[in-house]
Formats: structure tokens, sequence, C-alpha cells
């Protein structure tokens, strides 16, 4: 019998999101289609089914796991402010939390697939690119919102060099915590420190 077109795509899905899991925890070049596949509960044959080639799962690994980034900071973009605390803190402070770290598998698709796109395909790259600018802008747009006007120039460039320092330090303390977990919490805290108080123009409280 047959497998009908709505069970090949969900098991299409099914091996796209094993392979970001994988990707993300032991890089892509780490993770072979017998592991992918036995994650994702078939059997290393059926791959070929799906995907013509390993390169072709990780430009849209690349694809899915950036657009749901883009998605989840949009949410947190419009989400109530509570505790007297702006979004933008929160979202530091979520970003650059223990939690966050710890979770490589489901956090922040940046920090899990930076390190490897680079040797990916210009399909990979341009789809990296666009969620980036995706994330860039959604940034951007918290900051104009909770800032005096800098104007769209200044605060582009602020979103840019504040999620690069989001990014560095969360990349940095993943990369001590088994070695100087202290080293790796100092890390965390330096950075969410530096960023709050570098947002003198931000308006209302930043404090947790």
């Amino acid at each position: 019998m047959g497998v009908s077109k709505e069970k090949v795509k969900e098991n299409r899905v099914a091996i796209v999101a094993a392979s970001e899991k994988l990707f993300r925890a032991y890089g892509i070049d780490g993770v072979g289609l017998s592991s992918i596949m036995k994650t994702a509960g078939f059997t290393q044959g059926g791959f070929y089914n799906h995907f013509s080639s390993k390169e072709e799962l990780a430009v849209e690994v690349v694809a899915s796991a950036m657009a749901k980034g883009s998605a989840h900071l949009k949410a947190a973009a419009v989400a109530p402010e509570r505790n007297g605390q702006t979004r933008m803190a929160r979202q530091l402070r979520s970003y650059l939390s223990k939690a966050h770290r710890d979770d490589i598998e489901q956090g922040c698709p940046v920090a899990g697939l930076a390190s490897d796109v680079g040797r990916l395909s210009p399909d990979a790259q341009s789809h990296f690119a666009k969620g980036l600018n995706e994330l860039v802008g959604t940034l951007s747009k918290m900051i104009a919102d909770e800032s005096i006007d800098l104007g769209d120039a200044a605060t582009r460039t602020t979103a840019i060099s504040v999620y690069c320092q989001m990014v560095g330090a969360l990349v940095l303390s993943r990369a001590v915590v088994e070695g100087d977990p202290v080293l790796a919490q100092e890390i965390l805290s330096a950075g969410r420190k530096s960023i709050l108080d570098g947002k003198a123009l931000m308006k209302g409280p930043t404090a947790a």
C-alpha cells in the first residue's frame, strides 16, 4: 500500500525536526544520515525518498529554524509588559539565561547554526541571512518602541550591535560551561549588565 501525500509530508517534517536538533547539538558535519533517520524514527534507506542530498536537507533545516526563531522574537515584541520590565529587558534576560544557554536543541537558531552556515551552500546562507535580517528588524522595532527617537539608521545599528553581543555571550557561555561553570555564568551576567547599562536611552525601568 502506498504512502499518502499527507504522510510523506509529515515524514519530511519529522526528518527536518530531528535534523535540526542534531545539527544544533553536534554540528552539521558531525551528524550522519543514519543518526538523523534513526532519531526521526525511520530507516536510513528512506532518506532519499525525501531529499536528494544532506545539503538539500541542511538548506531546509536552516530555513525552518530561522523562520521559527523570527516568529518567536516577533511574539516577544508584542507580549504584554509585566513586573515593571520592558519587553527588551525581558527578552535580554530570557536570552542570556542559564535555561536558554542549556537548551541548545530548542534555543536561538543563530547561535546554534552560525558556525556551520558559512560552510553551506549559497541557498542555505541566503535563508540564514533572511532570517537574521528579520530578527534584526524586530529587535530594531523593540528598541524604537522603548527609546527616544534615534532615527532608523542609528536604531538598526544599535539592534545589530545588541544582537551580536547577545549571541556572542551565549556562544561563549556554552563553550565553557562544562569546563568552568562559574565563568560560563559570569559571561551571561556580564553580557546582560553590559547591554542594559548601555541602554540609557531606553524608556521605563529595565530591572527584573
